[in-house]
């Protein structure tokens, strides 16, 4: 059975910091384009950052220069270090894992909220 646990979300004030982590089991995330997406109330939900294989990573323009997505393969966990939150970047944190257009795998969600 595949899953993807998400956690390390939480309540922060502007200009704080988390680390998000999302631990993989059933599948090497290794092997897969392991990504971070969010959902906002009333918005869908969008890319914030995602992990190629090697090592190749790409970012929402929003997050770009704050936002980090690393793995650790003997960990089988990837992970999204935030730097600078915003409260736009209050949302639901889902990690995900893709393998081509057929293997999709979502985690359960961790809540970010970012206020003062």
């Amino acid at each position: 059975q595949v899953q993807l646990v998400e956690s390390g979300g939480g309540l922060v004030t502007p200009g704080g910091s988390l680390r998000l982590s999302c631990a993989a089991s059933g599948i090497f995330s290794g092997i897969y384009v392991m990504g971070w997406y969010r959902q906002a109330p009333g918005m869908q939900r969008e890319l914030v950052a995602a992990i190629t294989p090697g090592g190749s990573t790409n970012y929402a323009a929003s997050v770009k220069g704050r936002f980090t997505i690393s793995r650790d393969n003997a960990k089988n966990t990837v992970y999204l270090q935030m730097n600078s939150l915003k409260p736009e970047d209050t949302a639901v944190y889902y990690c995900n894992g893709r393998m081509g257009t057929a293997i999709d795998y979502w985690g359960q969600g961790t809540q970010v909220t970012v206020s003062s």
